[in-house]
């Protein structure tokens, strides 16, 4: 009788979720199967803007009161990521920001330290120079408790390892030799080493109700020897091996801590039969985290993995949004709508689940229930790409975000709302900008950043469609110092213009990112979205005042240049002084690349 609930429940659930399903969307590529794979299913879809219902999830006037109104144990927490493998701020600027989460309604922060968590002893080997400190680590939970926001850590356990496996002495644990990403899960040393790792991390957080281990896409998991062996010795699948390995893992970290609950990223989860999912024992032990982070999400695939986890044993599951860190590795500027919409297509897939767990038709069933929404916000896609935004230039994207979730919906007094929280007069979510000086933690570095943004698009590249330029700057005019100085000085003052506003910026640009970062992550950054534009910039003006001091005369061709490449990059000037070449920087693994 039970079951047949059970199956009743998960096929009204699904009814609903289908009914509320907007456009399909594109599965994130990293998951797309390949044809006849049985590891996951795709989707499809454009963005929607329109809002989401009436009903609320909380009071949005309560936020500029300052007064935080208490989570129920049976509301949805909110939790906000901070993904600290690139640009982890200081603690000085969490001593700012947590405040403020506060204020917008966040419950929690899922703290992913990688390479800035402390570790000591044999694992030292694994914390970057510029890593927190235990009295960081100390501090930064007495700002959580603060604040009345929990800690969630979060300690990968099988995919994207790299912060362990780039070091040879953790080479042998390599599942794919070549490839840094993957932890083997039959290697000798695999569990002693993470549960080194997650001891550490759990020691210094003694009051943690939660722990995230991770284990999403693991790459080339069987192909390594080791697990051939084992597929061919045990004549199981890949995804019996994922699932005894994660087993493993939650089993000693709930022996260990008991009463502590285990979350984990849900993309292989999802791919593998409810059976299997339920004979591993893992749904006992913790509950899968679905993350999808495009505009529009395909509803009614989310409602199958749903009642998937529910057929598989789960009893609780908690979403995954995106405020930043998902629109491209090497994205500078936050798109404010993609976000939002995001948002809102998890509310509806909240709506839908709510209504599908209440009602005569659960009466006798265990509904499956959403423990929390977590907003994602990834500072690099893996340990050795690029950085994404900056955590203050993502601020307005999540503070739109997390109120959102609050109010239950997006309309203007939330807008109001956070316009008033942020300090801006006018927030356009198209063109992703907001007017005013802003009063949040990093507002300065938010505007500097626009600025750079705004260079970038209007700078140089005009510069070198200038028709005076192509006409009497060209490229074989720069090579062979042969000029008119009449066409040159109408171009240079241009030129003058736009370099000048590039040197003001950058000294300026350089305090305000060393108040929220250290030296190393400003020289990444800057080295990334500045010095690019910059150089050639500097080469351009040099060449422009060599020119003009030869008064029309031809000056002939610089020993060692060539014509194909007239841009040679110059030593920095002034302005950049401290700040070293990736090239020229010393392996002592401050850059994770």
């Amino acid at each position: 009788m039970l079951q047949r609930n059970q199956k009743l429940l998960l096929q009204v659930a699904s009814l609903l979720l289908c009914a509320c399903a907007g456009l399909r969307l594109l599965l994130p590529r990293c998951l797309e199967p390949t044809s006849g794979s049985s590891w996951g299913e795709a989707g499809g879809g454009q963005p929607s803007p329109e809002p989401v219902g009436e009903n609320t999830l909380g009071s949005w006037s309560q936020r500029l009161t300052g007064e935080v109104p208490r989570r129920e144990e049976t509301e949805v927490m909110k939790v906000v990521h901070l993904d600290m493998k690139g640009a982890a701020p200081r603690v000085s600027y969490l001593e700012q920001l947590f405040p403020l989460l506060s204020q917008l309604g966040a419950d929690a922060v899922l703290i992913e330290y990688e390479d800035m968590f402390p570790f000591h002893g044999e694992l030292e080997l694994l914390r970057s120079p510029h890593s927190y400190s235990k009295h960081d680590i100390e501090r930064i939970q007495q700002l959580a408790t603060q604040n009345h926001l929990e800690v969630i850590p979060l300690v990968q356990t099988f995919g994207h390892f790299e912060f362990v496996l780039k070091h040879e002495k953790f080479w042998l644990l390599r599942e794919v030799d070549r490839y840094p990403s993957t932890l083997n899960p039959h290697a000798v040393g695999a569990m002693p080493l993470l549960r080194a790792i997650l001891g550490q991390v759990l020691d210094q957080h003694p009051h943690a109700r939660w722990l995230h281990v991770g284990a999403d896409e693991v790459f080339h998991l069987g192909e390594g020897a080791d697990s051939r062996a084992w597929l061919l010795r045990h004549g199981e699948d890949v995804g019996h091996m994922y699932l005894n390995h994660v087993r493993e893992v939650v089993t000693f970290m709930s022996w260990r801590h008991p009463g502590l609950r285990l979350l984990l990223w849900d993309d292989v989860l999802r791919r593998l039969p409810p059976q299997a999912v339920q004979e591993s024992g893992i749904p006992q032990l913790a509950d899968p985290m679905i993350w999808f982070y495009d505009p529009d999400l395909d509803t009614d695939q989310i409602g199958r993995i749903i009642a998937k986890y529910a057929e598989s044993g789960f009893r609780g599951v908690w979403f995954a949004s995106s405020f930043k860190g998902s629109t491209g590795p090497a994205q500078m500027w936050t798109p404010l709508s993609h976000h939002l919409s995001n948002q809102l297509s998890w509310l509806r897939v909240l709506r839908a689940l709510q209504a599908a767990s209440t009602g005569p038709h659960v009466r006798d069933a265990r509904p499956i229930h959403c423990r929390g929404i977590v907003l994602t916000g990834w500072q690099r896609y893996d340990h050795y790409s690029v950085l994404c935004e900056l955590l203050p230039v993502a601020i307005p994207s999540l503070a739109i975000c997390l109120q959102t979730l609050v109010a239950g919906e997006f309309t203007e007094v939330t807008k109001k709302t956070v316009m008033e929280l942020l300090g801006f007069q006018t927030i356009n979510l198209e063109s992703s900008t907001c007017q005013g000086d802003g009063m949040f933690p990093g507002a300065e570095v938010y505007h500097l950043v626009e600025q750079v943004k705004d260079l970038k698009e209007t700078g140089l590249k005009a510069l070198e469609e200038d028709s005076t330029a192509q006409g009497w700057f060209s490229p074989y005019h720069r090579k062979n110092r042969f000029g008119n100085p009449q066409n040159l000085e109408v171009f240079g003052r241009k030129l003058t213009k736009v370099s000048e506003a590039w040197e003001s910026l950058l000294p300026t640009l350089q305090m305000h990112l060393g108040v929220v970062f250290d030296s190393n992550t400003v020289d990444e950054w800057l080295e990334e979205y500045v010095l690019p534009e910059l150089e050639p910039l500097r080469a351009m003006v040099r060449d422009y005042q060599d020119l003009l001091q030869l008064k029309g005369k031809p000056g002939g061709a610089r020993p060692g240049e060539v014509v194909l490449n007239p841009q040679v990059i110059p030593t920095p000037g002034p302005g950049f002084q401290g700040l070293r070449s990736r090239r020229d920087s010393p392996g002592d693994g401050s850059f994770r690349g």
